[in-house]
């Protein structure tokens, strides 16, 4: 029988192997250049090294856009993001993921950008409230990976994803894009103090957004005022008075907060790393394409017009 001391060398190194298996990619992403390879260091953070926690940012950071009026009282007059809820959510889902499987150059991803653009082009969306969302794209994930997965982005991370989302706004036709991670940040919290407020529209976009997420696994087995009451705990003040929901307790925002950090640790520890890939279109909570789909079929479209015309 081995002795004791042999035992706990053994475990330590069971624990060092496993960690030096998990720290892998992020040692092969430190080789790249976020100025060259920012397609990629997005690829595989949101795909493979943080895949669950990057989709739960980026559908937060959709969400926080919703307190901006202008952007959630369009969203509402739509009827899409109410009445259509999963559908708007699969083709947010599938047009943003187009560029990070298939790369900006590729056929696939200029599809998913270009629908992207023609659908913007129907409304009169001003380049502050474009820049805003695309804001939130940057800074929502690096604030929920760095809080709650199992290690936080290195810089040159952040500054390849920073790359990615500077790159696909020069692509949207953004204007004053910024230019660093810091610069987004700073215009991301001065946009929200300036332009935040409370909006019966834009409610009814948030509302419609949670009660799509409770039919989410694993939310979809827990009472809907529950997962309602554990979203509110993961909102800063800010966001929450916009729409006007109530304060959660102490014990609510530790209690969530500190099961996500909890989930963190156990990937760090007990986890194997993920061996491929999981693009959007892979996702459980994307449901309303099992038959395929085209970038170009997706999204809203423009009404044609009811009053028949004569060819010309």
């Amino acid at each position: 029988m081995p002795s004791a001391s042999a035992l706990t060398s053994r475990v330590k190194q069971t624990i060092t192997d496993r960690l030096t298996d998990r720290y892998r990619l992020r040692g092969r992403l430190s080789s790249l250049d976020p100025a060259v390879d920012q397609v990629e260091i997005a690829r595989e953070l949101g795909t493979r090294e943080f895949p669950w926690g990057i989709t739960q940012a980026l559908s937060f950071a959709l969400f926080r856009t919703y307190a901006v009026p202008s952007i959630g009282d369009l969203l509402y007059k739509t009827g899409q993001f109410t009445e259509v809820t999963q559908k708007r959510y699969d083709d947010t889902v599938l047009l943003l993921d187009a560029p990070i499987e298939h790369g900006f150059d590729a056929p696939a991803g200029r599809a998913g950008v270009r629908r992207i653009n023609q659908m913007h082009a129907m409304y009169d969306i001003s380049n502050d409230d474009m820049l805003y969302v695309l804001s939130t794209f940057v800074v929502c994930p690096v604030e929920w990976v760095n809080a709650y997965e199992w290690r936080k982005l290195t810089d040159a991370e952040v500054t390849g994803l920073t790359n990615y989302y500077r790159t696909l706004g020069k692509h949207m036709a953004i204007k004053d894009i910024p230019e660093t991670y810091a610069d987004f940040e700073k215009f991301y919290v001065d946009y929200e103090v300036a332009n935040f407020a409370y909006s019966a529209d834009s409610l009814a976009v948030a509302d419609a957004t949670l009660d799509l997420l409770c039919t989410f696994a694993p939310y979809k087995f827990l009472p809907r005022s529950v997962v309602r009451r554990m979203s509110f705990a993961l909102m800063d003040d800010r966001l929450r008075e916009a729409f006007g929901y109530p304060k959660p307790s102490a014990v609510e925002i530790a209690a969530v907060r500190g099961g996500l950090k909890a989930r963190g640790l156990a990937i760090r520890f007990f986890a194997t790393p993920r061996a491929e890939n999981i693009f959007g279109r892979q996702m459980p909570q994307v449901r309303g394409y099992g038959d395929g789909y085209q970038a170009e079929d997706l999204g809203t479209f423009a009404p044609k017009c009811p009053v028949p015309h004569a060819a010309s």
